[in-house]
C-alpha cells in the first residue's frame, strides 16, 4: 500500500478519494487487510498523505460497497461478513457472471483471448512459487480473470459491480475458506476460456457456475455458537 500511497495526487478531492478507495480495495482483494481491521481516518490520512476529510470520503465510499463497516463512536473497520451475507454474495455471482460471460463472448477478440491466456500463465507461475507475497499475487490474478471478463463485456456499471463482488468474495474467503489451495481454480479458468474460444457458450456458462460453486464449497459457513470465557477454555 505504501507504493500506492506515494503515487497518489490530490488534483481533486474526488480523484484523491477514489485513488485511496481503490488502493484499500486492492489490499482487501489480496487479503493484505483482514476482516475486522481498524481503519482510522487519521491512520489512512497519514498513510496516503491526505486530509482526514479525504480519508473519510474514501472510507464512506467503501462502506457503500459493503467492504468497510462504519460504527458510531468506534470508527471504520474492514467488513466482517456473516455466513448469510456470504451466501448472498455467491448467489449474486451465480446470477450475474453467466450473463457477463455471454456479453463478453459477443465482443471478445483474439487479442483479448491472448491477454486472458497470458493471465493464466502468470497465475500458474505464481502457484508454483512460495511465500506470502506470491500467494497474494496469485489471489489477485485469480480475481483479475473475472474482472477481465467484465471489462471485455463493455459495460462499465457491470464492471464496477464485479469489482465489488470480487472484493467481498475475498473477504468471505479470508474468513471462511478452509483450504490453502487457490481460492479460484486455475484449471477451471482455462476450461472457461477454451469454451468461449470455441463458441460453446452454454458449456462456458455451466463451467462458470460450477467454478463459482467450487469456490463456495470450500467455505465453512456453519453458524457458530459464541461461548463464554469459561466454556472456551474447558478441556
Amino acid at each position: 500500500m505504501k507504493s500506492a500511497a506515494r503515487a497518489l495526487s490530490e488534483d481533486t478531492a474526488e480523484t484523491g478519494a477514489q485513488q485511496i478507495r481503490d488502493a484499500i480495495r486492492d489490499a482487501i482483494v489480496e487479503r493484505r487487510l483482514s476482516p475486522g481491521t481498524k481503519l482510522s481516518e487519521s491512520d489512512v490520512g497519514n498513510l496516503f498523505s491526505v486530509s482526514r476529510t479525504l480519508a473519510r470520503a474514501a472510507l464512506q465510499a467503501l462502506s457503500y460497497e459493503g467492504l468497510v463497516s462504519v460504527e458510531k463512536n468506534r470508527g471504520a473497520f474492514v467488513a466482517y461478513p456473516s455466513p448469510d451475507e456470504a451466501r448472498q454474495i455467491f448467489s449474486a455471482r451465480r446470477l450475474v457472471e453467466p450473463g457477463i460471460l455471454r456479453e463478453a463472448a459477443a465482443r471478445i477478440t483474439p487479442a483479448d483471448i491472448k491477454r486472458m491466456r497470458e493471465l493464466l500463465l502468470e497465475e500458474g507461475r505464481l502457484m508454483s512459487e512460495r511465500g506470502q507475497t506470491a500467494r497474494r499475487a496469485e489471489i489477485k490474478a485469480s480475481g483479475d480473470f473475472h474482472l477481465m471478463l467484465a471489462a471485455i463485456s463493455g459495460n462499465a456499471i457491470v464492471q464496477r459491480f464485479m469489482e465489488e463482488l470480487v472484493a467481498r468474495s475475498s473477504l468471505v474467503i479470508a474468513l471462511y475458506g478452509q483450504s490453502t489451495v487457490s481460492s479460484c481454480g486455475h484449471s477451471e479458468h482455462g476450461d472457461i476460456i477454451s469454451a468461449i474460444e470455441s463458441n460453446e457458450l452454454d458449456r462456458a456458462c455451466q463451467l462458470m457456475l460450477h467454478h463459482i460453486a467450487h469456490i463456495e464449497a470450500d467455505l465453512d459457513l456453519r453458524e457458530r455458537k459464541s461461548l463464554g470465557l469459561r466454556e472456551a477454555f474447558e478441556l
